[in-house]
């Protein structure tokens, strides 16, 4: 008898495994289907910023862009406008640069020859200077005294002659002053405080960190980023428009 129930005995453990094994087939098969396309994804994601770095950059931007979307488009007439004669480039611009800018800044002076360079090559481009006098009061002082000459149309004059004279002192200053033909002494005018004041908000709105702070289209941009930076910000902003 036992020899008799033996056989089924061993058939039924038998299927039981075949059962089991393929439950766990199946199993693994549906783990592998749901799981597969992140393991893959997540790999192909590895390789790909392996292969291309850039594509991170690309991506922070993207963030960084959407971040200060909001502000762009609901200051982009305030932040574009220029103050007087306080801009160079097209009179009808394709594309538009902001520079907030302190001129005791370095990293400021250091930017200046690629946003010369942007200007002498990109006929549809106007460079917008904001005045943002952060460090210290010979800033203060040499960005109402820009202002003043930016009131009468000698922006550029004074401008360019301070840069070249040097880190603002009383007697840089005063060069450039004579340069552009107005009084060294800055006056309380509220239309050059209002400007100053309405700089300071917009920076601020904008995540400045310090000088320089480039905007162009729905880029805001901290620091001496360089020409090829600002190219690549000019062009994209000129298809956007």
């Amino acid at each position: 008898m036992s020899e008799s129930v033996a056989p089924p005995a061993r058939q039924s453990g038998l299927g039981a495994a075949i059962a089991g094994g393929i439950v766990g087939s199946l199993l693994t098969a549906a783990l592998l289907f749901f799981a597969a396309p992140a393991l893959l994804s997540s790999k192909i994601v590895r390789q790909g910023l392996l292969a291309d770095p850039r594509i991170l950059t690309d991506a922070v931007d993207a963030l960084r862009d959407a971040q200060y979307q909001p502000v762009l488009s609901a200051n982009r007439a305030a932040i574009e406008t220029p103050f007087a004669s306080s801009w160079k480039g097209a009179s009808k611009p394709e594309v538009t640069l902001v520079e907030f800018f302190d001129y005791a800044c370095p990293y400021c002076k250091a930017s200046n020859p690629a946003v010369d360079r942007l200007l002498q090559e990109d006929k549809g481009l106007r460079v917008v200077y904001r005045e943002l006098p952060i460090l210290g009061p010979d800033s203060v002082t040499a960005a109402r005294l820009s202002l003043a000459a930016s009131k009468l149309g000698r922006f550029a004059r004074f401008h360019d002659a301070l840069w070249t004279a040097g880190r603002p002192a009383p007697e840089t200053i005063a060069a450039a002053a004579r340069n552009a033909g107005i009084a060294p002494t800055a006056v309380q005018d509220p239309l050059i405080e209002a400007e100053l004041n309405r700089n300071m908000k917009l920076a601020g709105e904008l995540g400045a960190t310090g000088t320089p702070v480039f905007v162009v289209g729905d880029r805001v941009m901290n620091g001496a980023v360089g020409y090829d930076t600002l190219k690549d910000a000019i062009a994209k902003a000129r298809k956007r428009a």
